[in-house]
């Protein structure tokens, strides 16, 4: 996307990229792009969007990954402060605001409860059937022309425990800075 997240006149290049990087890139002192900000999100980016989401006045990039999620980053800041020793006080909407969410979250805490009581009681009648969820798997294959090698990514929207690779011929497995697998070698019996 493009939107002027900086709100100085000209427009910032937004970019979500598979590997899970956001990037925000300028073009206002040169003919080349640079860099402004980057941020690394654990997981592929499949949509991103600049605008004013939250609240007025503050710009925010959103960004929605793989499996659904939203992430913003805005240019609200994080941080007020007070006068000299004046403590910060929450305004009425704030504090209703913040008591809405916690009840909010306490139903749902309950509501998690039950519906765990509840799988693990039919889980243990004998009419339970046991099915393998269905899920979609985001994968890619590419070739890395710099070193001649393929870079598998592999996202399912639950954990990943083992991922097994199985070739005709002999493989070099390489590590990367972004991989959080612990890779294991066996030999394969032919037969």
């Amino acid at each position: 996307d493009s939107f002027d997240i900086l709100g100085d006149g000209v427009k910032e290049l937004l970019i979500g990229r598979d590997d899970g990087m956001l990037e925000v890139y300028n073009f206002e002192s040169s003919d080349d792009p640079v860099l402004l900000y980057d941020h690394a999100l654990s997981e592929s980016i499949a949509s991103i969007q600049g605008g004013c989401v939250g609240k007025d006045g503050y710009d925010e990039i959103l960004a929605c990954t793989y499996s659904g999620w939203l992430t913003g980053l805005t240019t609200e800041p994080i941080h007020r402060e007070g006068g000299s020793g004046e403590e910060l006080k929450l305004s009425q909407e704030m504090q209703s605001k913040i008591s809405s969410l916690r009840s909010e979250l306490e139903s749902l805490q309950i509501k998690v409860l039950q519906e765990r009581e509840k799988y693990q009681q039919s889980s243990q009648s004998s009419t339970a059937i046991s099915s393998v969820p269905a899920f979609s798997v985001n994968d890619k294959f590419t070739l890395n022309k710099d070193d001649a090698s393929y870079s598998l990514i592999l996202e399912v929207q639950t954990a990943i425990d083992n991922v097994l690779v199985q070739s005709d011929v002999p493989i070099d497995l390489l590590d990367v800075d972004k991989n959080s697998a612990v890779v294991s070698f066996s030999s394969c019996d032919s037969e």
